[in-house]
Formats: structure tokens, C-alpha cells, sequence
């Protein structure tokens, strides 16, 4: 009698098996589970029959009927899950649901600023290098002509990552390694990170400049003032005037800080400049003939300028921002405006 009982047990599974797989929707598949698996279901019924049965027959009958019970919830399962996997499949290929707009992404305005700078310089002839953010001391100071005792080689100016390697303090050691490669005529641009222990609303411990070098036969500081008016002219407006007042650079002699004409009230006096009427720039000057002796130049024969500015700097002039900050607090209203 067992053997028989056992059969309709095996074939109850069968059948419940391609139910659940033939089940076309979750509703389908549900009145299947009830069929089978339900309190009145078929193997409910099969379950009752195994009282009828001699009861040393029993043990393999209830073994055949757990066995299967357990079978058929396993199928069911399988089945809801593959049924859910249809159904989000087809929620994504729905050609009739509105697109995913992807958010459009932004150049930042430091490196916006950045490729418009040197974009200017290169239609003025200049070419572009990069070097090192971890420089020497020989590259960053010695051999821009500043002295042993200079403030700028202190602890707290300057990041030392060892007692002769640093993060550069400017972009100005590109100055010594070009020459070093190169025979005049040199006309370069040198854009990059540079680093120093100031933090302020003016200030950032990592910031970017643009440093520029020419060197040739002939060059005067007519030449420096006729290239960095063009440069005004170009990246802010066409007549945008400038102004060069004395100052001091260990590596340049004569050096002269440029100011432009202020970008807001146009040189009548304002909040922004203070009422000055001018707003400060970058810093300039002759190449000092003692930085042409660590290079091989001889200073009878070739002569040129250099400058410095901070991307940064430009860019808050450029678009009127009092405070260097924002360009790194990942402020997407903020950066979006660019």
C-alpha cells in the first residue's frame, strides 16, 4: 500500500513543478501554491491517507511526504523570484517610462581659468612644460638666488616633506630645469599645484599658478610690460589698463608687482579694491643675471623676464569672489554658476 501512496506523492510533485513554472503571473502562481500546498491542497489530502497505512509502512510514506513538501516550497520560491525578475525587467524596457536625465557635469572654474591662461599665452607664442610638485631645495630656492637665512625657507612657510625635498612653493623651479635643457630663444608657460602653510579667506595651503619665462637676445621690460598688457587685455577686457609698481624678487631685478585696473568699477573706486581703483595680479620682472650662472647663460649675451600668478587670484578678479574657499567646498550651486 505504501509504494502506492509513495507514487501519488512523487507524481503530486511533478505536477506542482510545471504549475509553478507554466504560472504566467503572480496570481497564477499563488492559486498553484494553494492547489499543492494548501490546507485542503493535494498533498494535504496525500498526508491524511498516511493513517490508512500499516504502521510499519508509515516512516517511508512520511519521509516521502516531507520530502516532497519541502520540494514543492522550493519551487514555489524559485518560481516568485524568477516571476519578480520579470517583472522589473520589463519596468526597464519600457520604452513608454520618461529617460533618466543624467546630471551634465561642469569644468571647474580653477581649471577653466587655468586652460583659458595658457590658451593666451600659447597664441603669444609661449609654450607649455610641467615639472615636479616635490622639488628640491637647490630647484625651489637656490638656484632662484634666494640666500641661506631667506624667511621663505622656515617651517612655517614652507611644507618640507625632508630636510632637501618639499612641495614646491611655486611653479618658479620649471625656470632653472628649462634652462637647463634648453639654448635661448625659450619662451615657456608653466601651470601647476604648488603649496605653502597659509590658510585664509585669501589663502589656500594648495593653490595654482601660471609662471612664465622668456629668454633671447634683446628682451627688455617693454617686452615684459607689452606681453603681460596683451594678456590683461585678453582675459579680462580689451581695455583693461595696467600698472607695474617696484618691488622684490630674489630671482628677478628689476621686479615689479601688476596691478590691473579694478574689473568691477573700472578704476573709480570700490569695495572690492579698496578704492584704489586697482586690483593686484601677478608679480614680474627681469631674470637676476645670477640665476643665468646656475644654468650656463651667459648674462653679455641674452636677457629676459619672468612672471607669476595664481590661478586662483585670476579667477576671483575674473568673475568678482572675495573668498579663495569656495573653489574647494564642492558646492555644486556654487561651481554650477561656471
Amino acid at each position: 500500500m505504501s509504494s502506492g501512496l509513495i507514487e501519488r506523492i512523487r507524481e503530486a510533485v511533478d505536477s506542482a513543478l510545471q504549475a509553478f513554472q507554466a504560472a504566467p503571473s503572480a496570481g497564477a502562481l499563488e492559486a498553484a501554491r494553494i492547489e499543492f500546498l494548501g490546507a485542503k491542497g493535494r498533498l494535504a489530502e496525500l498526508m491524511k491517507a498516511l493513517g490508512a497505512l500499516p504502521k510499519e509502512e508509515r516512516p517511508e510514506a512520511g519521509s516521502a511526504a516531507n520530502a516532497a513538501r519541502q520540494a514543492i516550497t522550493a519551487a514555489h520560491q524559485a518560481a516568485a523570484a524568477a516571476l519578480e525578475r520579470q517583472a522589473g525587467a520589463a519596468d526597464l524596457l519600457d520604452v513608454t517610462l520618461p529617460g533618466r536625465r543624467q546630471p551634465r557635469g561642469h569644468q571647474h572654474v580653477v581649471s577653466r581659468t587655468a586652460a583659458e591662461i595658457c590658451d593666451i599665452f600659447a597664441r603669444l607664442g609661449f609654450s607649455l612644460v610641467e615639472g615636479p610638485e616635490v622639488e628640491t631645495d637647490f630647484y625651489n630656492f637656490e638656484a632662484l638666488n634666494f640666500p641661506p637665512d631667506h624667511p621663505a625657507r622656515d617651517m612655517q612657510d614652507t611644507l618640507f616633506v625632508s630636510r632637501e625635498l618639499l612641495l614646491r612653493t611655486h611653479t618658479s623651479p620649471m625656470q632653472v630645469r628649462t634652462m637647463e635643457k634648453t639654448q635661448p630663444p625659450v619662451w615657456v608657460v608653466v601651470p601647476g599645484k604648488t603649496y605653502r602653510r597659509d590658510s585664509d579667506i585669501s589663502h589656500s595651503p594648495m593653490f595654482h599658478q601660471v609662471e612664465g619665462l622668456v629668454v633671447d637676445q634683446g628682451i627688455t621690460f617693454a617686452d615684459l610690460k607689452g606681453v603681460l598688457t596683451a594678456f590683461a587685455a585678453a582675459m579680462f577686457s580689451p581695455d583693461t589698463q595696467i600698472r607695474l609698481r617696484p618691488s622684490f624678487f630674489p630671482f628677478t631685478e628689476p621686479s615689479a608687482e601688476v596691478d590691473i585696473a579694478c574689473v568691477l568699477c573700472h578704476g573709480a573706486g570700490c569695495r572690492l579694491c579698496k578704492g584704489t581703483g586697482w586690483l593686484e595680479i601677478l608679480g614680474s620682472g627681469m631674470v637676476d643675471p645670477a640665476v643665468y650662472g646656475f644654468v650656463g647663460y651667459d648674462p653679455d649675451k641674452v636677457s629676459g623676464f619672468a612672471f607669476g600668478m595664481g590661478i586662483e587670484r585670476v579667477a576671483m578678479l575674473k568673475y568678482g569672489l572675495d573668498d579663495i574657499r569656495m573653489f574647494y567646498e564642492s558646492d555644486l550651486r556654487f561651481l554650477t554658476q561656471f
